[in-house]
């Protein structure tokens, strides 16, 4: 397999890029604003796709980037423009964050000033190759780096919003209490923002719009890989696993009025089109990445062995999943034996690595729950509409109980492999699910039609917040109800940060350009209680085994006696305990609607 990328080897420093239909590129490197261009050269007399330079000498921490020379014929997949400088697709660090600006998409209008360089790396040293702290069954904690620390009073000013904040002994002492397994750390790779928030006085806040894949994004690590990997082993060191939440399904080049950033300079075939041309859009945000082109599954291997091999990470979330395994010669839908799955299968890096699909997009068959390889995990938002609906009274018993036993008719009875949760970064926050029925999204500049409209949630008789005890009464204990039909259901599971002690983001179901007091965690207004109601359902889980659901077990109703079919389809019912009989897997819970509890008992 090619090398690309850069890096000193023997006295010198090479320089590797694809550009397989340009006439010429440049490598370009800076000291300050001054730009030096060097020609590279194509690889192989017969044309190869690759263009490389050597230059003498360790040149690590210099500032680089390349300019691509040939046609401009977009409608022909040809973005070839020397006055664009492109970022290298295997930078792993970048000297500034990226900037949306008009001139990134106007032919011949010169980008040097303002994208950003990929930094040479050093030698850098390999983290030892150490089983995943997580396993299936634990606690995952899904968190927004700079919402999660930017308000919290222990972590220094100077630290706040940063990878390294995670290591902090008072962020490390709360997820201890809460026994977590892992955190889910949302994108930290560089990302741009979408056109339209740079006129509303708006950024993306959650970093779902990468650029350069494997390259951390310099406003949330600033001490690039040796931040990351530090965080890592500090948490490491308690027992925490470490997993991305990473974005290979489309780039921030995004549509055909999108900007030439990387790959589209170098190599538009890495997104996939249509048989006339145009950009096919699975996603969403106005592009897709191509994974029957085989550059671009190296690519996503090359980031994976990255953030495993240098920082330690446990394992990878997959933003739209199904994108994964689309395209080409296995046509527009998911197929189930796409190379990419083999191909992690088989590295030695990567085949004990957590993998966990967010198993749907919008493209041809694009839900796809339960259909990922077995050993991959599944956010399943089966689970979550199921139990939203039970608690609301409008769901049934016989769907809470199949949910929380771990949802056999999709995954099947041999292995769990569903991520239950309640809440994620995507909707409201757990205390907003039952204190709003409408998304309240005002502030993101799109007259509230932006986010989920069905939420399946509900305001307890007032809309927003409320001086009424018993309104507040109702929705703590609908809270404490949901939480507890969370910690003990069969499989993983996952809680967002802050919804354990009562997180708002004020009814705003889309808080992705929202890097303001609506999607910062106020650690002020902690509820203590309810955090300590949720540390408490955690130790329970953990005393019982609910990666699985037992064999034997017994379904009881409120009288104590066996569950018959009636029972359950009995109008309104909404009381089941369970109890295993399996001495393996230890576990016993119960529901009760009618009295708005749910217990781990």
């Amino acid at each position: 397999m090619a090398r690309y990328g850069a890096w000193v080897e023997a006295g010198a420093t090479h320089f590797a890029v694809r550009a397989p239909l340009a006439d010429a590129v440049w490598l370009c490197l800076f000291e300050g604003q001054a730009e030096e261009r060097i020609a590279m050269v194509r690889d192989g007399d017969d044309g190869g796709d690759d263009w490389r330079v050597s230059l003498p000498g360790e040149l690590t921490g210099a500032r680089y980037g390349y300019r691509a020379e040939g046609a401009w014929d977009p409608q022909n997949g040809r973005w070839f423009d020397p006055a664009k400088l492109l970022v290298d697709p295997y930078a792993v660090e970048l000297d500034r964050r990226f900037v949306q600006d008009p001139a990134l998409a106007l032919y011949g209008a010169d980008t040097g000033a303002i994208v950003p360089r990929a930094i040479v790396p050093g030698a850098m040293p390999l983290v030892a190759p150490l089983p995943p702290c997580f396993a299936p069954g634990g606690l995952i904690y899904e968190v927004n780096v700079r919402g999660f620390t930017m308000l919290h009073p222990d972590v220094p000013e100077a630290q706040r919003g940063t990878v390294a904040a995670l290591a902090h002994p008072s962020i490390i002492a709360h997820l201890k209490k809460l026994g977590v397994g892992a955190v889910e750390l949302m994108p930290i790779v560089a990302w741009i923002d979408e056109r339209h928030l740079p006129p509303l006085g708006l950024r993306n806040f959650w970093g779902y719009n990468p650029v350069a894949m494997m390259a951390l994004d310099p406003g949330l690590c600033p001490g690039g890989v040796g931040e990351l990997r530090d965080t890592v082993a500090a948490l490491r060191a308690e027992g925490i696993g470490v997993i991305l939440d990473l974005v290979f399904n489309h780039t921030g080049e995004s549509d055909v009025l999108g900007g030439v950033l990387s790959l589209r300079g170098l190599d538009n075939a890495a997104y996939a089109h249509a048989p006339d041309g145009a950009l096919i859009n699975d996603t969403g945000c106005g592009n897709t990445l191509d994974f029957a082109h085989a550059p671009v599954r190296e690519l996503t291997l090359a980031a994976l062995r990255h953030f495993v091999a240098t920082c330690g990470v446990d394992g990878f979330r997959f933003d739209l999943a199904p994108v994964l395994a689309r395209g080409g010669q296995f046509g527009p839908g998911f197929d189930a034996a796409a190379p990419i799955f083999p191909d992690i299968a088989a590295d030695p890096l990567l085949a004990d690595r957590v993998m966990i699909a967010e198993p749907w997009d919008i493209g041809p068959g694009g839900y796809q729950l339960g259909r990922f390889p077995a050993g991959w995990l599944e956010w399943n938002d089966a689970f979550r509409d199921d139990v939203r609906r039970f608690w609301k009274g409008e769901g049934s018993l016989g769907a809470l109980a199949t949910r929380m036993a771990g949802s056999a008719d999709v995954f099947g009875e041999q292995q769990c492999r569903s991520v239950n949760f309640l809440a994620a970064h995507d909707g409201f926050t757990l205390a907003d699910l039952v204190a709003y029925e409408h998304r309240h999204n005002h502030a993101n500049g799109e007259d509230n039609r932006d986010g989920h409209g069905e939420n399946h949630s509900w305001n307890c008789g007032v809309e927003g917040p409320s001086t009424s005890p018993e309104v507040n009464a109702r929705r703590g204990g609908d809270v404490r109800a949901l939480l507890a039909t969370l910690f003990a259901s069969t499989g993983t599971i996952m809680l967002s940060a802050g919804d354990e002690f009562g997180r708002t983001q004020q009814g705003n179901n889309n808080a992705y350009c929202q890097d303001s007091a609506i999607g910062w965690v106020d650690w002020s207004a902690r509820d203590e209680a309810l955090e300590d109601y949720a540390a408490a359902l955690s130790d329970r889980r953990r005393a019982g085994d609910f990666a699985q659901f037992p064999r034997d077990g017994r379904w009881l109703r409120r009288d104590g006696a066996t569950m018959a079919a009636a029972d359950w389809e009995a109008a309104g019912a909404g009381y089941v305990a369970h109890v295993s009989d399996d001495p393996d897997r230890p576990q016993a819970w119960r529901i009760d609607r009618d009295n708005r509890r749910a217990e781990i008992l």
